[in-house]
């Protein structure tokens, strides 16, 4: 009996050491349950708002539209999508978007890395593939598929979450060398030049 009251006691004792240690500093302000329940209401949202070249360049030639560029600074100013205004998705905040994007309604288009190919350097696929581990490991993870991670996605959501519902999103794997499209930046020549 002694016993079971002992391991009962050390039991409480831990329990309200670990307790005291959680709430020793300020909870940081991250809510994995409020991004989950956002992905829920954007992915049908989305799925309706995926468009090819075609669509997205007629949309980005309307008036107050914006084509928007969310990769790092260092990339935009190499290389971007002719007209693209940028700020980078670790920038986002209500107040920077507000200056990009001028109101709720204006319609947003947005393209990432994993659109374009011809160019791994300045638009680089985002992509995690399989780590095999031991041999057993490696057998599963080469029946495992990779996982994208575009940068599409969480602009999309994140972009959903500040208010802008009119984003559109470019669903088609274009190569830079295709003549619909112009870049514009430092490496590139001229506006129009491939």
């Amino acid at each position: 009996m002694k016993s079971k009251l002992l391991v009962l006691m050390t039991m409480l004792v831990v329990a309200a050491q670990t307790s005291a240690q959680v709430k020793s500093h300020p909870p940081a302000k991250v809510s994995f349950d409020d991004f989950k329940g956002l992905v829920s209401q954007v992915e049908a949202h989305r799925a309706s708002r995926l468009v090819d070249l075609d669509t997205f360049l007629n949309m980005s030639r309307q008036p107050g539209g914006v084509v928007l560029d969310t990769r790092s600074t260092f990339r935009y100013e190499r290389i971007h999508v002719e007209g693209a205004k940028h700020l980078s998705f670790t920038d986002f905040t209500q107040d920077s978007l507000r200056e990009i994007i001028p109101s709720f309604d204006t319609t947003v288009l947005i393209y990432c890395n994993n659109n374009f190919e011809g160019n791994q350097i300045d638009f680089a696929t985002k992509v995690a593939f399989p780590r095999p581990g031991d041999s057993l490991s490696a057998q599963f993870a080469a029946q495992e598929r990779p996982i994208m991670m575009a940068l599409n996605i969480p602009t999309y959501i994140n972009l959903y979450g500040y208010g802008y519902r009119n984003v559109y999103e470019l669903d088609e794997l274009v190569n830079v060398n295709d003549p619909r499209i112009a870049f514009e930046g430092s490496i590139v020549k001229d506006v129009g030049e491939r």
